[in-house]
């Protein structure tokens, strides 16, 4: 039996409610810990000819999780393509539980259309805000918040699209930054004792696969299957756990060999 030292730690998850971001906090609220799961109070309209989703689910989804996993689990809400969600979001986490153990970024902004034909200011501006300008921010600031040797650790989600997918420019990109971001925060945190590692999914089925797509991306993927939830989770909870203490600006794939 592994033992992750999980237990009692305070865990946010942004996005922490829907689908991947669900079942992270499953797995962490089964390693004993307690946790704080993000959600986006009110979603803002698309721009016209747009099909937007920040991939974070609703209060009402959230509370519904919360009362799921037991253990002191709570939820919070931010918006996080405001300029000072990080802050807010870092106080009211630590003003209900105190120090943030594990972070795990996981919400994310997508739209539709995101190839080069379609490309505009303001469709880069908001994948950027959310996927990589938000989680920089908040693992600063839970950074700067870390007293003494407290266990503190980061986790950020990216994606293979970050490779470069066509149809995924502003998605695909802001994704890439992230995982840039990771690297450098690693850089900077290591002499700290603070890790941070990227997972990157590859195919998931979180609802939106037709059964042609399912089939279709199932044979794409070396080890014919696409993705569940749960394969993420699992890396992510391996990351954050004592066994991976050594580890560090690292970004595993978790794609059943989906884009080697």
């Amino acid at each position: 039996m592994i033992d992750t030292r999980l237990s009692g730690q305070n865990v946010l998850v942004t996005g922490g409610a829907g689908n991947i971001g669900a079942a992270i906090s499953r797995a962490f609220a089964a390693q004993g810990a307690r946790v704080a799961i993000h959600y986006l109070a009110q979603d803002r309209p698309a721009p016209q000819g747009v099909e937007q989703a920040h991939i974070t689910p609703d209060a009402h989804a959230a509370a519904v999780l919360a009362r799921e996993l037991g253990n002191g689990a709570f939820t919070v809400s931010a918006d996080l393509s405001e300029p000072d969600a990080a802050a807010r979001l870092a106080d009211a986490v630590t003003g209900q539980a105190g120090p943030i153990n594990v972070l795990v970024n996981n919400a994310a902004h997508c739209e539709t259309p995101d190839d080069v034909d379609t490309l505009t200011h303001g469709s880069l501006e908001r994948h950027y805000q959310v996927n990589a300008i938000a989680p920089a921010l908040l693992t600063a600031e839970v950074a700067r918040r870390r007293r003494g040797e407290e266990p503190l650790c980061v986790v950020n989600i990216t994606t293979d699209a970050a490779r470069a997918f066509p149809g995924q420019t502003g998605y695909g990109t802001s994704k890439a930054a992230l995982e840039a971001i990771t690297r450098s925060t690693a850089l900077d945190l290591a002499a700290r004792g603070i890790r941070v590692n990227a997972v990157a999914p590859g195919p998931v089925q979180t609802g939106w696969m037709t059964p042609d797509v399912l089939a279709h991306a199932s044979g794409i993927v070396p080890m014919g299957r696409v993705g569940e939830p749960e394969d993420i989770a699992d890396a992510v909870v391996y990351l954050a756990s004592y066994q991976a203490r050594w580890v560090t600006g690292q970004v595993l794939q978790v794609a059943g060999g989906h884009a080697l």
